[in-house]
């Protein structure tokens, strides 16, 4: 299968950023794994790139603006969104957050709560807080600790992902807690 991502290019620009926690996250890992799940040849689009970190010490989206524009100015076919989870729990009106993956585990599903990092080792890990299962079965859920059912749902229609990847099982629980 063709990849329609330059993982190892992208791992390493992300990595000479030097972040304090980061990961690339989110639609890029979430796409790439059910296109090949699926056999496409053709890549599914990316809206954007997400990349992650954690830096309570500075919270200035000014600073998450220019590491975009470093980015942009080395691949310009992404639109690159980098986002500090030390500062996002004040955008979305929750308890701080006290690492990458306490803010992903409250996105609103489970299989885009996936991201990938270089190690101290310079080995791949993955940063999956529900677990792979539901990224690798093809199953879009909605997380336990995203509240909004509309907003999930809406989510799942707008991007169309059940139109996109027709594998996909579409779960929905009678109870969120």
């Amino acid at each position: 299968m063709k990849t329609y991502n330059n993982l190892n290019r992208d791992l390493t620009l992300v990595q000479a950023l030097n972040l304090p926690h980061w990961c690339i996250a989110a639609g890029y890992v979430r796409n790439y794994v059910w296109n090949y799940l699926h056999g496409f040849n053709k890549p599914s689009s990316l809206n954007d790139v997400d990349i992650l970190y954690y830096d309570p010490s500075d919270t200035r989206e000014q600073t998450e603006k220019n590491l975009e524009s470093i980015l942009q100015n080395e691949v310009r076919d992404y639109n690159w969104s980098i986002k500090n989870q030390a500062r996002m729990h004040e955008r979305n009106n929750e308890q701080t957050y006290l690492s990458v993956a306490d803010a992903m585990k409250r996105w609103p599903e489970t299989a885009t709560a996936t991201a990938i990092t270089i190690g101290k080792s310079n080995k791949l890990e993955v940063i999956a807080p529900h677990g792979l299962n539901d990224l690798f079965d093809l199953v879009v859920r909605q997380s336990p600790y995203f509240k909004d059912t509309d907003c999930f749902h809406n989510r799942v229609q707008s991007k169309q992902w059940l139109e996109t990847w027709p594998n996909l099982k579409l779960i929905v629980e009678e109870t969120q807690h």
